[in-house]
Order: structure tokens, then sequence, then C-alpha cells
């Protein structure tokens, strides 16, 4: 019997989200390491904190190491029920940063959550929001989701602009809690009847049906 493939074995490491601009490809045993060297190059101004949790304020090599393990983790624990894909963001040949999206009872709520990074020397290229249009393709496309919901710190408007740029609307704010201060959250959210208007057709997945049984959902039509 000949020995399996790694994407035979784990399939999600097959998946390719494809754009004129940019590809998504699944964070796989080889890339995990580059993406820990990525966190480490600088996502962000050090005077901002974009993130819930901290995590870029370690010192190298800390970051790193728990760059990887958070991959490591959220691998280990996908489930039906609960799974999270972050893609490896590549422009040019080039891995510049990651798309996540991650989901809880997708079968029954069809709901996705989204988040990302791009490094600092990225910014400012229009790839932000072009990963996002990527991922919410592969959401609305090919998993057949009713809405997916973003979030973004009213000191991030950055983050706030590929929301919109990408047809959210907003949803609402809460209250964070973020290095020790009360941060205003700005809640987002695009239901699959606004996206389809705009739906791009220069988009293609590759690699999904192998996939479906992990995720637990039979897929779009």
């Amino acid at each position: 019997m000949a020995a399996l493939t790694p994407s035979e074995i784990w399939p999600v490491f097959g998946l390719r989200v494809r754009t004129p601009r940019v590809e998504l490809r699944p964070v796989d045993p080889d890339l995990v390491f580059d993406v820990a060297n990525l966190a480490a190059e600088g996502i962000h101004d050090p005077a901002s904190m974009p993130f819930n949790t901290p995590w870029t304020r370690a010192e190298s090599p800390e970051l790193e190491r728990n760059a990887l393990q958070h991959s490591w983790g959220r691998r280990a624990a996908l489930t039906r029920d609960d799974w999270s894909l972050p893609f490896v963001v590549w422009v040019d040949g080039e891995a510049l940063g990651v798309q996540d999206v991650f989901a809880k009872k997708f079968a029954v709520r069809r709901t996705v959550e989204t988040g990302s990074w791009l490094v600092r020397r990225a910014h400012g290229r229009g790839i932000g929001t072009e990963m996002r249009a990527a991922v919410l393709h592969f959401a609305f496309a090919g998993l057949g989701a009713e809405e997916a919901l973003s979030g973004s710190f009213a000191d991030n408007p950055a983050s706030a602009a590929v929301s919109r740029h990408n047809g959210y609307e907003a949803n609402g704010e809460e209250i964070h809690e973020r290095e020790g201060e009360p941060a205003r959250m700005q809640r987002w959210v695009l239901t699959r009847a606004k996206w389809t208007p705009s739906r791009r057709d220069d988009i293609t997945i590759d690699g999904l049906d192998a996939c479906l049984p992990l995720l637990g959902w039979p897929g779009a039509s």
C-alpha cells in the first residue's frame, strides 16, 4: 500500500484560494516557521495594538515560539463544530501575512468570522482588502455561509476600511479590555444577500471538496 501524501491525510493542506492579486494557502508544517518569522518582522506600529490579545508585544524568540504554538494548537483542536483555517497570504511569490477564517457549529449557524495581519511593509497596497475578498469568496461561494462577522478597534481605521470596502455593515459596538484599558470595538457583518450582487468571477477555490467533511458542511451549490 502506497503511503498517503500530507494532503490526503489532512486535506486542508491542499486548499488554495486565488485572486488575480493574492493566493491563500493554509499554514502547513513547512510554512509555519515562515509565518513565525514574518510575525517577528513587525505587523503594526508599536504605539498601537490592533489585537485583543497583545501577542505582538513579546520579544524574539518568544514571539516566534508563541506563533508556532498558536498555529499547532489551532490545527490540533480543529473539529467539525469548532474550526479555524489560517491561510498564508502570498503576493508575487512572497508570503506577507495571514488571513484566518473560523467558525463554531457552522453546519447549523452558517456563520464565519475573520481575522488577519500583514507585515508592515505590505500595508497601504490594497492587499488587506483583496485577501479579505478572497476568504469571503471561500466562505460564501465555497462553504455556503449566510453571514460573515468581523471586528475592529475604533483606533484601527485601516481594518474598518477593509470591512467597508468589502460590503460589511456596522453591527454594534462593544467595550473590550485591551492591555488593561477599555477599548471600543466596532462589530461588522456581511450577509449573503449583501455579498451576492458583488460576487466576483475572478476568484478560484481548489481542493475544497476533500475538506468539507472536516468542516461539517456539504458545501455550496
